[in-house]
């Protein structure tokens, strides 16, 4: 596949960490350890991790001008992520997330806004030469117009040689109705643990299994489930497992899903077994909860 590149589409908005050594109680007037802007959102995240892990990656989205817009299009560029296919909405709010991070249980809360913003298109989508690409994921967002990018993809790649396809994944994260559509999409399949637990599975294992059969055929459907690691279940209708590698101290655990998901999607892009990309997700995922942001991931 020589120098193709990996395209995460989804969302990239500005998020807000106030670090605090105990969440506020109610009522309650508490003072912040540190503050800090960084570049968030599940795409914009994977595409960090890419970059960070040597991959050429592009990200695809949509921004509104402003203040915001300009840091996080500045961060993008710092990790050399490729910004084509950025699509630019003026008179729109720019989505911002304000993060509580409890540094004393390694937890945070996120409260996020996101007024007017639209999600990219199909219509957008049009726009992307995929022979530019040998991945693409996608970002469980506006699912419906998600599902004709992915069947935009599905038709190039009948028109292909084997070698020339695009291998593709989507990442089911909110447990809400209207994302499940989804899971009949993409040749890897993430899905969060929230997503299992409302369709009331009590652990990845169960998950994985219950949910492949809403897969296409030889799709994997992989389930990360925190402290527990993760579980996948590929076409070969195997289980796989990897335990997590819980650092030391956590610091940080802003980001760890989107962390996982680039790193699996890096592992299988280069060739390796679903089980070597599983454990090689948990490494640094497990290493992104011991740091604060990206940096010290490898």
């Amino acid at each position: 596949m020589g120098d193709k590149r990996i395209l995460c589409v989804g969302l990239v908005c500005l998020d807000i960490i106030s670090v605090v050594d105990a969440y506020p109680a109610e009522d309650t007037d508490t003072r912040c350890l540190s503050q800090r802007w960084q570049r968030g959102g599940n795409a914009s995240n994977s595409c960090t991790v890419l970059s960070l892990l040597g991959a050429p990656c592009a990200f695809m989205g949509s921004l509104a001008p402003g203040h915001a817009a300009d840091f996080v299009l500045a961060d993008l560029q710092r990790y050399a992520v490729e910004l084509t296919h950025v699509v630019l909405h003026p008179g729109c709010s720019f989505p911002t997330s304000i993060v509580i991070s409890n540094v004393s249980r390694g937890t945070r809360t996120i409260l996020h806004t996101n007024r007017n913003l639209p999600d990219v298109t199909a219509q957008d989508f049009e726009q992307v030469d995929l022979a530019q690409y040998k991945w693409i994921h996608w970002e469980g967002r506006n699912a419906a117009e998600q599902v004709k990018m992915i069947q935009r993809v599905e038709e190039h790649n009948r028109a292909c040689a084997a070698h020339q396809r695009v291998s593709t994944s989507v990442e089911v994260e909110k447990p809400r109705a209207e994302l499940y559509q989804l899971l009949g999409y993409g040749d890897v399949v993430f899905v969060s643990k929230d997503v299992a637990k409302d369709f009331g599975f009590q652990s990845a294992a169960a998950a994985v299994k219950g949910l492949h059969a809403r897969a296409r055929p030889g799709a994997t459907v992989i389930c990360a489930w925190a402290e527990e690691g993760a579980d996948a279940l590929g076409p070969d209708g195997e289980l796989v497992h990897s335990a997590a590698f819980s650092p030391e101290t956590i610091v940080d655990t802003l980001g760890a899903g989107d962390t996982f998901n680039a790193s699996v999607i890096l592992a299988l892009s280069r060739g390796q077994s679903l089980q070597e990309a599983l454990t090689f997700g948990c490494q640094v995922a497990g290493r992104k909860c011991g740091v604060q942001g990206y940096d010290g991931i490898v």
